[in-house]
């Protein structure tokens, strides 16, 4: 029973040395004097500050991109012991001594690392020599950017690194496609695929155009399968199902997941919520939360709101009004109703308190039970703290002629009838009889007799910086506009503070206190609302692009006109700067030049019929290029289209493509038309002096892309091959 114990246990595993000995130079190249420098470096000033906000668990929005990134940045941080305490202020502050800088710089730079071994793998999967692949690998591990920008907590060797291995395990599963269909490789693989994608852009939006290509490939290679006689109809439908729930279906799932970390991390309401509906904010521990607890779910006849504008641009702002009136006649000679202002005021404030009041009634007190406003009411909103009425007419706004003005109601006893009855209406009810409800309903307020909407003006604001005049406390403009198509959300409020009336007496009511049956909003907010809002808010969000000292445009960067400094010692010449390797760079170029006029001349030669190079050759090529170029391709030509403040490091993704491309030109052209035993001999020597030459370059700029050794005046200036590139150099 016991005799399979009387042999030894063997274990053969089959080690490629190559991979091993290009991951261990990888790590070398990157983690080297990780710690170094131990002071901000460049964008880690706005990195570090949401990793800070992770640390405390404070909510915040970054129109950037998807959170994944900045969950594996605080997930370093995390893993040192950070506790969130520095202010990241000012790109070259020295780190005080609770921040953790190796450990918040080790993700990135393992991905850097990484980097090299795939581009190896990727190169043998597209069927090249593992010479080729070699070189490939070198490549990258000789490129002072990728090692630069893969050193310091920033994101694009993280984007690259999944890119990467998005692109090795789509080729792994392609090539186990004819001989192991639904193994359990080929399951993993694919799977692998459809992870990477999500992981790559979920890091930056930027990995969405690998994404496409790569779902471009799959679906001409299965449109091929589709032509396969050999492919019954059930096993196609089980490859395209396959394909879809591994490419398409869990990336979703796993991009939804990213958010549903990044929501559970950041419960706690911090500066960045209040661009957030107030349902949003009101989820939030703290903040808008600990006022608005406890409040009445349900607005009825009789209680007190406060009205909150959703477009939330250029800032939040409330329905707001006090004593001062509208001046007699304007700047530019139009006159006014003299009426009560009413404006749109970015603080909370007493007088943005507001009565909803039944027309058909006198009370202002929720009767008991409380009778609930529903979707198509007639409402009075009346001013809590001056007992007027909102109201509006046909008389001009006064920044916006052609809306009308809105008001607060002043009987002047002359031919001017008050016009204070609006229509509820619930933009996002589900039904017609749905009830208005705080925080959670959408409304819009359509004027009785004008059929003008309620409108808060944010547009002079957003173009020229205007808003009401002095006379108007330089408030936003509240209008009625008259032509109101669609649900624009300047057009639409909600109820953010709420509290049931119970005093007829004004004295009494300014002081009421709040004591309604206990309610807790964020029970009413799925994580797909939450989700949803969000991700909006990413999108749409835009900060003022300014140009920067170092932004470029997407053509500097083909030829490296440009350069970033990241830093600079403050008292020696020691810098580091985005520097590509120049050798490098220019190759790339020449590749993707050459692979262009010879895809071009194959292809007319084999319209006419003139086979240049075998057929098994020619596949090899066009799928080396389809991977390579159009990787290139798609991560840098959508530049061109962005009206974006764009940096160097944009181009990183597309340039690692390139890199790949060298040497698959390379090989093509030793085997193919270096015929003679001659030209092969003379060619292979000369790609050894090309590759030292790169080496060489590498180690001449190795000085800025670590920041040591420090270099004197001289040997900055040696180092500005470019007169485009700014090499700090101090005065004597």
């Amino acid at each position: 029973m016991l005799g399979f114990l009387k042999n030894p246990v063997v274990v053969t595993a089959e080690i490629n040395v190559n991979l091993v000995a290009l991951t261990v130079m990888g790590l070398i190249s990157r983690l080297w004097g990780l710690s170094y420098p131990r002071a901000v470096v460049f964008d880690e000033v706005y990195y570090g500050q949401f990793v800070s906000l992770y640390m405390k668990r404070i909510f915040f929005v970054d129109d950037s991109g998807p959170p994944f990134g900045h969950v594996l940045l605080a997930l370093g941080g995390y893993l040192g012991g950070f506790d969130g305490n520095f202010l990241w202020n000012r790109i070259g502050a020295e780190y005080s001594m609770n921040v953790p800088v190796w450990s918040l710089r080790l993700l990135p730079a393992l991905a850097g690392a990484l980097c090299v071994p795939l581009a190896y793998q990727i190169l043998v999967e597209l069927q090249f020599s593992h010479c080729a692949a070699l070189g490939a690998a070198l490549l990258i591990l000789l490129e002072n950017s990728l090692i630069t920008q893969s050193r310091f907590m920033l994101l694009e060797s993280i984007l690259i690194f999944f890119t990467l291995l998005a692109v090795l395990s789509y080729l792994k599963f392609y090539n186990l496609q004819r001989h192991s269909s639904f193994s359990g490789r080929w399951w993993f693989w694919l799977l692998l695929t459809g992870v990477a994608c999500s992981c790559a852009v979920g890091v930056k939006y930027m990995g969405l155009f690998t994404y496409m290509l790569l779902l471009a490939i799959a679906g001409l290679h299965f449109w091929h399968m589709i032509g396969d006689q050999n492919f019954s109809n059930v096993s196609l439908m089980c490859h395209f199902l396959a394909r879809g729930l591994a490419l398409i279906i869990i990336p979703v799932a796993m991009y939804l997941s990213f958010f549903y970390v990044h929501l559970t991390l950041l419960y706690r309401s911090g500066p960045h919520d209040q661009i957030m509906t107030s349902a949003f904010q009101a989820s939030l521990e703290g903040g808008l939360a600990r006022i608005t607890q406890g409040q009445p779910l349900e607005v009825a006849y009789g209680s007190q709101i406060t009205l909150r504008n959703m477009l939330g641009k250029p800032m939040q702002c409330w329905l707001h009004s006090h004593t001062n009136t509208y001046p007699i006649r304007y700047e530019n000679g139009r006159g006014s109703s003299h009426q009560q202002q009413v404006t749109c005021y970015p603080f909370k404030d007493v007088n943005n308190w507001w009565i909803v009041k039944d027309p058909g009634m006198q009370q202002l007190v929720v009767s008991n039970p409380p009778r609930p406003v529903r979707h198509g009411h007639i409402v009075q909103l009346v001013h809590g703290i001056t007992t007027r009425y909102l109201n509006t007419h046909d008389v001009a706004a006064p920044l916006s002629p052609h809306s009308q003005e809105v008001s607060c109601y002043i009987d002047y006893n002359i031919s001017m009838p008050a016009q204070n009855l609006w229509r509820v209406e619930i933009v996002n009810r589900e039904s017609d009889t749905d009830v208005w409800k705080t925080i959670l309903s959408e409304v819009r307020f359509v004027h009785v007799n004008t059929s003008a909407v309620l409108k808060a003006i944010t547009v002079h604001f957003q173009l020229s910086g205007a808003s009401l005049p002095e006379w108007g406390y330089r408030q936003l403009e509240v209008v009625g506009e008259k032509l109101s198509k669609g649900y624009h959300q300047s057009m639409v409020w909600n109820v953010e503070e709420h509290r049931y009336g119970k005093s007829q007496e004004q004295k009494e009511r300014e002081v009421e206190l709040h004591s309604p049956t206990q309610m807790d909003i964020s029970k009413n907010l799925s994580f797909m609302a939450k989700f949803t809002e969000l991700q909006w808010k990413i999108l749409t969000l835009k900060n003022e692009d300014t140009e920067h000292k170092y932004s470029s445009s997407a053509l500097d960067w083909i030829t490296m006109d440009t350069n970033i400094a990241y830093w600079l010692h403050p008292t020696s010449g020691a810098q580091i700067h985005l520097l590509g390797n120049v050798v490098t760079w220019a190759s790339a170029n020449i590749a993707a030049l050459i692979y262009t006029c010879l895809s071009l001349w194959y292809l007319i030669r084999r319209r006419r019929k003139i086979y240049d190079i075998p057929e098994d050759a020619w596949q090899l090529w066009v799928s080396a290029g389809g991977i390579c170029v159009g990787g290139w391709a798609v991560n840098y030509l959508p530049f061109f289209l962005m009206e974006k403040t764009l940096f160097l490091y944009h181009y990183l993704p597309a340039l690692t493509f390139q890199i790949l491309l060298i040497p698959i030109v390379l090989q093509h052209l030793g085997n193919h038309l270096c015929r003679s035993l001659l030209l092969k001999s003379m060619f292979s020597a000369l790609i050894v002096a090309w590759f030292s030459s790169v080496y060489l370059v590498y180690c001449t700029f190795s000085p800025v892309t670590y920041g040591e050794p420090s270099l004197s005046a001289a040997e900055l200036k040696d180092l500005r091959w470019k007169d485009s590139w700014n090499i700090l150099i101090r005065k004597q």
